[in-house]
């Protein structure tokens, strides 16, 4: 939450939120996982979806029986590494992810890809790691120690 905090005092204006839905075939799984393990924030919710505030950005799982695809994403190389397509997350400030890090591994949570530096010492240059949600949804969360490298190219 440090990103969203330094926007709010440094009078930078924080970026536009994005938007994102998805389906899970559990809701309460969804909620135990995005609510409680990820601490996103609930907001509005029926019996067939929940939003949730992924740090200022929303995501909404859909409750879709039968639509999930439980770990079987096609993968794409990234610096050596299959990681799985599709999949979203959130570039966060470093102590976020490290933060974030921590508490998947004290959860159980199995990664795709392990917390990990990608592209040390080049252009780009960023903390990253993979893993899914209970319905098999792939997130990756990201940190750069310098965020003007998000853009750079290789």
């Amino acid at each position: 939450m440090l990103f969203l905090y330094f926007f709010l005092i440094s009078g930078v204006e924080m970026p536009n939120p994005f938007h994102i839905a998805f389906p899970v075939d559990d809701l309460d799984a969804a909620r135990a996982f995005y609510g409680e393990i990820l601490g996103c924030p609930e907001g509005r919710s029926t019996n067939s979806w929940i939003d949730f505030d992924l740090y200022g950005h929303q995501i909404v799982t859909h409750l879709i029986p039968g639509a999930c695809r439980k770990g079987d994403a096609e993968g794409g190389a990234v610096d050596g590494h299959n990681v799985p397509i599709p999949h979203f997350g959130v570039v966060l400030d470093m102590d976020d992810w490290k933060d974030l890090a921590q508490r998947a591994k004290r959860h159980g949570i199995t990664f795709g890809l392990e917390p990990q530096i990608r592209f040390e010492g080049l252009p780009g240059e960023q903390a990253t790691m993979f893993f899914c949600d209970p319905a098999g949804n792939a997130l990756e969360f990201k940190a750069f120690a310098d965020m003007k490298q998000l853009f750079v190219k290789q």
